[in-house]
């Protein structure tokens, strides 16, 4: 294999954010390959992400999108320190994210957050729709579809709606932030409100 040249060492940290030595390491471990090297950095990532989940995270910034005056958002992530809530690559996280919410109207920040009825109304109708088959076939399908519902309703799974690749879940966003940036972040709370809603029916004219 022909040596680990400084030019892709320099593309992959600046496409990942992450160290000189950890990026020659994954492109030497990837055979060069550098898409296979972001892989390996973001797999060290999640670890990293998962180590970090446990610290306190009391800073950050309330956020907020206007989308054509008819849609707001009001959003609070937070982080470790006032530092990095005040980076660039922090504030564009609470910007994206909010855009997102704008745009993909989730119900629920995540599964945690769904209540236990309205997840047990959702299995019913699920089993509903597939009577007739085995209980196991019944419920691997139930299942599935509960997936489906998860990634449609709750924030933290829903697929990030500026990922052109359509792949990247709202969580992988907050974890590749927290590889770069070193710091524990959560998605604390959000709300969304659009012009006109909730607003009760006109009376019908007689």
């Amino acid at each position: 294999m022909s040596a680990i040249s400084a030019t892709a060492v320099k593309d992959l940290r600046e496409k990942t954010g992450a160290g000189m030595m950890e990026c020659k390491k994954a492109l030497t471990d990837a055979g060069g390959d550098f898409e296979k090297a972001i892989d390996l950095l973001r797999q060290k990532g999640l670890a990293s992400a998962a180590k970090k989940a446990a610290r306190t995270a009391s800073q950050g910034l309330i956020g907020s999108y206007i989308h054509m005056d008819k849609i707001g958002v009001m959003i609070e992530i937070n982080c470790e320190t006032d530092f990095v809530a005040r980076t660039d690559d922090f504030q564009s996280l609470v910007k994206d994210v909010a855009m997102h919410i704008a745009a993909a109207n989730p119900t629920y920040l995540s599964r945690e957050d769904v209540p236990a009825d309205v997840l047990e109304r959702e299995k019913d109708i699920y089993r509903a729709q597939v009577t007739g088959k085995p209980e196991n076939i019944v419920e691997k399908i139930v299942e599935g579809k509960i997936d489906k519902f998860y990634s449609d309703t709750c924030l933290v799974d829903q697929i990030f709606v500026k990922d052109p690749d359509g792949k990247k879940k709202i969580k992988d966003l907050v974890t590749e932030k927290v590889a770069k940036l070193g710091e524990n972040i959560i998605i604390r709370r959000f709300a969304r409100f659009q012009l006109g809603e909730g607003q009760p029916s006109e009376p019908k004219s007689c």
